[in-house]
C-alpha cells in the first residue's frame, strides 16, 4: 500500500506513546491526531492502568485533543500503531476522521476495511518494531492481550 500523507516524526510520536505504554505495564498500543502539520492530541492503551474497558490508544489520543468541531476533525490524520478496532474505527468514523495511518496489522486486524468502505484513507507501515513490541508484549502477557482484544 502507497505510504502517502504519511510523516515519519508523527508516527513516531505515536510509537513513543505505546512505548510510554509498555514502560507503564499496559498495553503497548499509542496514536496521536495531527490537525494542520501539528499533534493536537497523544495517547496511549490505558485499559490495564486506569481500569477502563474503553480506553484503548486512539481514544485517548481524541480525548486528549479534546471538543473539536467535525470541521477540525474532518483535517485531520490519526497515526496508530496498530490496526484500529471496531469501536476505534467507531470514533473515526463518527468524527468523520478522513486519514488513518497504521503502524501494524498482522499482530491484530481492526476494522480497515470498513473504514476502507466508508471512504477513509488508509495508510500501512508494517512497522517492524510496532509489531516487536506487541509480539513482545504478548509473549510476556498473553491474558491482558486475549482481554483487550475480547477473546
Amino acid at each position: 500500500m502507497e505510504k502517502k500523507n504519511y510523516n515519519p516524526e508523527f508516527f513516531a510520536e505515536a510509537l513513543n506513546e505505546a512505548k510510554k505504554g509498555y514502560a507503564e505495564g499496559g498495553i503497548p498500543i499509542g496514536s496521536v491526531v495531527v490537525y494542520n502539520n501539528k499533534i493536537i492530541g497523544r495517547g496511549h492503551n490505558r485499559r490495564v492502568q486506569d481500569k477502563s474497558p474503553i480506553l484503548h490508544a486512539e481514544i485517548d489520543a481524541l480525548r486528549d485533543a479534546g471538543r473539536q468541531t467535525t470541521a477540525v476533525y474532518a483535517e485531520c490524520t490519526l497515526y496508530t500503531t496498530l490496526s484500529p478496532c471496531a469501536m476505534c474505527s467507531g470514533a473515526i468514523l463518527l468524527y468523520k476522521i478522513p486519514r488513518v495511518v497504521i503502524g501494524e496489522n498482522r499482530t491484530f486486524m481492526g476494522s480497515e476495511e470498513l473504514l476502507k468502505s466508508e471512504g477513509v484513507e488508509i495508510t500501512l507501515l508494517d512497522d517492524r518494531e510496532c509489531f516487536n513490541l506487541m509480539q513482545k508484549f504478548i509473549a510476556e502477557n498473553p491474558h491482558l492481550w486475549s482481554e483487550d482484544i475480547g477473546e
